[in-house]
C-alpha cells in the first residue's frame, strides 16, 4: 500500500473530520502514517479521536510530516466540509504537497481536478489528482427489481444524526459477522469507504437522484454475483429527518434491508452543523423505522461521544429496557452477539469463534 498523509488542519477534532477518523481507524487502500492538523500537533490521531492509541502522528505542518515520512505519495483531504468545497487555506499545503511530489486524493464536492493551477501543477510535477465523487458522477443506472435476486441476509446501519459513525458500526458489524464464520460483504455508500479500499462501492451523493436507487441495486447485485456472500452489510448516508442531509430512503427503498441497526449518540441534542434543529426523540426514529421497512430496528448501537464510558453503558441499559430492542455501545462492547442475533433470526448457521469482545478499529 502506497504511504498517505492526512489534511484535517483545524478540522480533525470536528465532525467535518469525518473522513479521517474513517482513514484513521481503517484502511486497506493507504497505509496511513500521519495527520497534518497544527492544533494538534504532538498527539496521536487515534488516542485523540477515541482514546485509543493507533501510531499515527498528528503534525504542524506538511513540511514537519514529509521530513519523517518521505515517501508518502499521497495526501489526502480528511474533511467533509458543509458544502463540500475546500477550505481556502487548505490550497496551500495541496500546493506544496504536488511540489512535493505527492498525489492528492479528494472527496468533496469540489473537485481540485478541475482547478486549472492544479491541473497544471499536478501535470508538471506527474502527480495524479483523484477526485472520488467525480468517479461516480455520471453513474446511470436504473433500478430494474433485480434486488430481488440477491438472497443474501441484507443488513442497514442508519442513524438518528449525520456524521454519527454508521460507517464505522457497520463495518464493526461486517467484521462480527466474518468472525462468526459467515461471508460477509461490506458496501460502502460513501467517498470515505472508497478510499478505505473496500471492493463494492458507490458514493450516492455525487449521482443524480434519478439513478440512486439503480446504483444501490446494482452494487448489491454485483456483490451477491461475485462473491456469494451469506450477509451483506452497509450504512446510509445522513439521516432520515436531517434537514439537510436527508438520506437512508433510498437505501431503504432500493435495498429492501432485512435487518436495521440504527445508530444514536444520546449527548446530541441538535442535528449536525445546525443547532437550531433538535434532534425528534429516538422512538421516532423506531416508528419511521417500522413505518419504511414494517419491522423495528433489531439492535441500536450508541456512539459514546459526549459521555464516559459508564454513561455510555447506562444509556444503552436504559434504552434496551425502554424500547426491548438490544442496545449495545460498540467500542465497549462489540458487535458479535448484533451479527448472533442476526444470524439466529435469519436461521443462518454460526460456525465461528470468539468470545463477543469490543473490536478495535
Amino acid at each position: 500500500m502506497d504511504e498517505a498523509l492526512i489534511l484535517a488542519e483545524g478540522r480533525y477534532k470536528t465532525s467535518d473530520g469525518k473522513t479521517a477518523h474513517g482513514l484513521v481507524r481503517y484502511s486497506k487502500r493507504f497505509r496511513i502514517v500521519g495527520v497534518i492538523d497544527s492544533t494538534l500537533a504532538g498527539l496521536d490521531a487515534g488516542e485523540v479521536l477515541d482514546g485509543r492509541r493507533r501510531g499515527i502522528p498528528i503534525y504542524a505542518t506538511l513540511e514537519e510530516a514529509l521530513s519523517e515520512n518521505p515517501n508518502a505519495k499521497w495526501l489526502i483531504i480528511g474533511v467533509a466540509t458543509p458544502g463540500g468545497k475546500l477550505p481556502d487555506d487548505y490550497k496551500e499545503t495541496v500546493v506544496e504537497a504536488i511540489r512535493n511530489g505527492l498525489g492528492v486524493v479528494n472527496g468533496l464536492h469540489h473537485f481540485l481536478s478541475d482547478d486549472p493551477y492544479l491541473k497544471h501543477l499536478a501535470r508538471r510535477y506527474g502527480v495524479g489528482i483523484i477526485d472520488v465523487r467525480k468517479i461516480f458522477y455520471n453513474t446511470r443506472i436504473p433500478f430494474t427489481g433485480r434486488i430481488n435476486d440477491v438472497k443474501a441476509i441484507k443488513v442497514a446501519v442508519l442513524g438518528t444524526d449525520a456524521a454519527i459513525g454508521k460507517r464505522t458500526v457497520a463495518i464493526m458489524l461486517h467484521e462480527s459477522f466474518r468472525r462468526l464464520g459467515l461471508r460477509s460483504v461490506f458496501i460502502a455508500m460513501g467517498q470515505t469507504g472508497w478510499m478505505q479500499g473496500f471492493k463494492y462501492a458507490i458514493v450516492t451523493d455525487s449521482i443524480i437522484d434519478d439513478f440512486v436507487s439503480g446504483a444501490i441495486e446494482d452494487v448489491f447485485y454485483r456483490a451477491w454475483v461475485e462473491e456469494r456472500p451469506d450477509v451483506i452489510v452497509t450504512h446510509g448516508e445522513g439521516s432520515l429527518l436531517h434537514p439537510a442531509f436527508p438520506g437512508g430512503f433510498d437505501l431503504m427503498a432500493a435495498a429492501r434491508p432485512d435487518f436495521v441497526v440504527l445508530q444514536h449518540a444520546p449527548a446530541r441534542k441538535a442535528f449536525d452543523d445546525f443547532p437550531d434543529f433538535p434532534i425528534p426523540p429516538l422512538e421516532t426514529y423506531v416508528e419511521l423505522i417500522q413505518l419504511l421497512s414494517g419491522k423495528k430496528p433489531v439492535a441500536i448501537t450508541i456512539n459514546s461521544e459526549g459521555l464516559s464510558d459508564e454513561d455510555a453503558l447506562e444509556w444503552a441499559g436504559r434504552i434496551e429496557a425502554e424500547t426491548g430492542i438490544m442496545t449495545r455501545v460498540p467500542f465497549l462492547q462489540g458487535l458479535d452477539d448484533v451479527a448472533k442475533r442476526i444470524a439466529l433470526l435469519s436461521r443462518v448457521e454460526v460456525k465461528g469463534i470468539e468470545p463477543s469482545r469490543a473490536e478495535v478499529l
